[in-house]
């Protein structure tokens, strides 16, 4: 028997949970203890909070228990955010770019106030351990901070003319009203790195969260308004995943939504695409990937290990960007298992995220955890070793596994796993380590390790992906392009480019001059 209770305590909100009957790593006490003024579980549309008809759960994905109840938006919600952006545009544009980077500076200021309870609601409705979750929350705020900057730079063109009595003028101009939808998995960094560049070009927003984890962008919502951003420039319409479809065709296929802004599956996104083509909105999308984590006999056996912890068991595994397919030279292979094994070993603690040991929280639902125990028995079945873990316990809780003797026609090697699940194929060349990481529908992010300078030009340049870690395994910055090729999508997010994703560029010829 679990039971639950909400209260406030000196204007703060203190969810409690006692568990009976889990498993002994989660038969502790809870609390979510954050201001009252950061858990909201209205819509934001104009500068105020909405009611919706309906309301649906929030739920702690380590437990199953319910932390909020939120409105449900439907499509009159969604219309009414998109039409409060529209009219917000108008006059947000005509901010000058120093407005626009004061007011952003600001919600960067206010996010650092109170990064611990944004974390904490990360935690709980994420899942993910308290370390990475303050985590997040620092790189959440970076691009505001980035983008309030890069608000001054957007500059335009002279273009020397082909006659005399002409200039040519290109203007770089704000699109107008972006749809942002975003993914549980960053609930916090996925909206600012999207909503940093779009505020600073001088656009509106309507920003969707993932069902799962709304709580984040409402908060960020409460923040905006404490900075100062104008009523219907940053608009947040939650909903439940039952009334997802109908709000994501609305938010892709409205005439006044001009841009559209996606993170999440590639399936998903191939949907938008068809809503957006009808009336040929911009569009920019990070997609699913299935990266490669590639180790030769040159490398650092230590440091790839090292590497491979950081990049797969990140949030347990649940990151875009996560290494998938593991390859690993027959030279080293052994050493290289051995270590990693002897690494999971003394690294990795399963728990919930609130509890200052854990490394590993849960997956995001039964669904994610189901997807890998079927990868698990899939490789099992055809021959693959379980080296470590290979269990789902409680819940959507998964043990940290590492498989030997994997084939690349198994389940775990053609499709994400998004899960804390090494497989791990042994090579020979390097070419045949190319052409299995490159055997893929997808392009996100590869990484290799390797000492061989030569080699790391080579593999880095044949790498069909769109971001490439060299003996590194944690590749994502602010000041960098993030990104993917193939089917994992289209666009560029952060760096001096993510700006130019929210721009047109007007081409001005001013003709008649007498000179």
């Amino acid at each position: 028997m679990n039971r639950t209770s909400l209260y406030l305590s000196r204007g703060r909100c203190i969810l409690r949970q006692v568990f009976f009957g889990l498993p002994s790593m989660l038969q502790r006490h809870y609390s979510l203890d954050v201001s009252a003024q950061l858990l909201r579980t209205q819509a934001f549309i104009e500068g105020r909070w909405v009611s919706a008809a309906s309301t649906f759960p929030v739920l702690d994905p380590a437990t199953g228990e319910e932390i909020a109840k939120v409105s449900d938006c439907g499509t009159k919600e969604a219309q009414d955010a998109v039409n409060a952006a529209y009219k917000a545009f108008h006059l947000w544009k005509n901010h000058t770019a120093k407005e626009r980077s004061i007011l952003l500076r600001k919600w960067f200021d206010l996010i650092n106030q109170h990064k611990e309870d944004l974390a904490k609601l990360i935690t709980a409705e994420c899942g993910k351990p308290m370390k990475e979750s303050i985590g997040e929350m620092t790189y959440s705020a970076s691009f505001l901070e980035w983008f309030s900057e890069e608000a001054r730079r957007v500059y335009g063109d002279i273009v020397a003319p082909p006659a005399k009595d002409r200039k040519i003028l290109l203007l770089k101009q704000p699109v107008g009203v972006a749809s942002i939808i975003t993914p549980w998995n960053f609930p916090s960094a996925m909206i600012t790195r999207k909503v940093g560049a779009a505020l600073a070009a001088g656009c509106t927003v309507v920003v969707k969260p993932a069902e799962d984890t709304p709580l984040s962008a409402l908060a960020l919502a409460e923040l905006s308004v404490q900075a100062g951003i104008p009523p219907g420039v940053f608009n947040v319409v939650p909903c439940s995943r039952e009334k997802t479809p109908a709000v994501g065709e609305l938010l892709c296929t409205d005439p006044l939504v001009a841009k559209i802004s996606f993170t999440g599956s590639t399936a998903t996104g191939k949907i938008l695409l068809r809503h957006a083509a009808g009336t040929v909105k911009r569009v920019s999308m990070e997609l699913g990937g299935h990266a490669p984590f590639i180790v030769f006999d040159s490398a650092d056996v230590d440091k790839a290990v090292a590497g491979a912890m950081v990049s797969k068991f990140r949030n347990s595994g649940q990151t875009c960007v996560c290494s998938n397919r593991f390859l690993v030279q027959s030279g080293i292979h052994d050493a290289f298992m051995e270590k990693l094994a002897k690494a999971m070993d003394a690294e990795l603690k399963l728990g919930h995220g609130s509890e200052p040991t854990t490394t590993q929280g849960p997956l995001i639902n039964t669904r994610a955890a189901e997807k890998l125990e079927n990868q698990i028995a899939d490789a099992v079945a055809q021959g693959a070793v379980i080296v470590r873990g290979g269990k789902r316990l409680e819940g959507s809780f998964m043990q940290p596994t590492l498989l030997s003797s994997v084939k690349t026609d198994m389940l775990c090697m053609q499709e994400e796993s998004f899960g804390p699940l090494i497989p791990v194929v042994k090579f020979n060349t390097e070419q045949e380590a190319l052409a299995i990481a490159n055997a893929s529908p997808v392009g996100l992010a590869g990484y290799f390790y390797s000492r061989d300078i030569s080699q790391i030009w080579r593999v880095a340049e044949q790498m069909e992906v769109g971001m490439v870690g060299v003996n590194e395994g944690l590749i994502s910055t602010t000041e960098a392009s993030f990104g993917g090729i193939k089917q994992s999508g289209m666009g560029r997010e952060g760096s001096k480019y993510g700006i130019d994703e929210y721009l047109e560029i007007k081409y001005m010829c001013l003709g008649g001059l007498s000179l």
